[in-house]
């Protein structure tokens, strides 16, 4: 299932959704939203955005490689990092909101394999010459969480008016947010890509622990987010599977 191109990254994701809508199972929600950065990433290539268009592809293909791997693994019972861990098993309870189970995968994507993939196509390079693409790509990811939770809003209306009482669900996505620029995955990268080869698997490890350890943010145990949490919940009417064609739709 690994991915040669930004092109097989699009399909295999695709199999990946529609396997999930398949078996109405809740990893569809990140993998969705992943097709969708995918494919604005594609755009950005097409059309100039990055500085260098075949670097950057080089790059989102890497990084998708690592989510499609775990997610297999997963699939078939084998180990993967905590952080992927923790977003998978997400999937097993009931609770958790649509937009919990977006930002744990962005959790262990974004803060933990951004980071690896840049500094594997960096090596024998200086990663320096990466950080204004590194920044766009990284920039068109962190964007999604707004965008995704007005899209969410205006499918599940009680999100919407939860959102218009009460600025708690706003609150939280912004702590959440500062926490991915104070621990970001650029200086992650920085201080792996110099680094003999085989200190990387120690250097991901505590990385891993560290990014898995965020999920207190995405799921906070405070009264009053678990009870709008809760309310948000109820109101997400239909099956996994509606829900993930809702998005794709939307």
């Amino acid at each position: 299932m690994q991915a040669r191109s930004i092109d097989e990254v699009i399909s295999i994701l695709e199999s990946i959704i529609n396997e999930c809508i398949k078996n109405n199972d809740p990893l569809g929600f990140f993998a969705i939203l992943y097709q969708k950065v995918t494919l604005k990433v594609k755009e950005g290539i097409e059309n100039d955005f990055f500085e260098n268009g075949p670097r950057m592809e080089q790059l989102d293909v890497v990084f998708a490689n690592r989510y499609i791997a775990a997610y297999a693994a997963y699939q078939n019972n084998e180990v993967v990092t905590d952080s992927w861990k923790k977003a998978f098993k997400l999937k097993s309870n009931y609770w958790p909101i649509v937009l919990q189970h977006l930002l744990m995968g962005m959790n262990a994507h974004i803060n933990l394999d951004l980071g690896i993939a840049a500094a594997e196509i960096s090596r024998n390079n200086n990663i320096d010459d990466l950080e204004t693409d590194f920044k766009k790509i990284n920039d068109i990811l962190s964007s999604l969480v707004n965008e995704i939770q007005n899209d969410l809003a205006a499918i599940w209306p009680t999100l919407l008016l939860i959102l218009k009482k009460t600025k708690k669900v706003d609150d939280f996505l912004v702590d959440f947010s500062m926490e991915l620029a104070r621990d970001g995955a650029w200086k992650f990268a920085k201080s792996i890509a110099n680094k003999p080869e085989h200190e990387w698997v120690e250097l991901i490890s505590i990385r891993d622990g560290k990014v898995a350890g965020n999920v207190r943010y995405i799921r906070s145990k405070a009264l009053m987010l678990r009870i709008i949490f809760g309310i948000v919940r109820l109101g997400e009417r239909g099956s996994v599977a509606r829900k993930i064609e809702q998005m794709k739709e939307g």
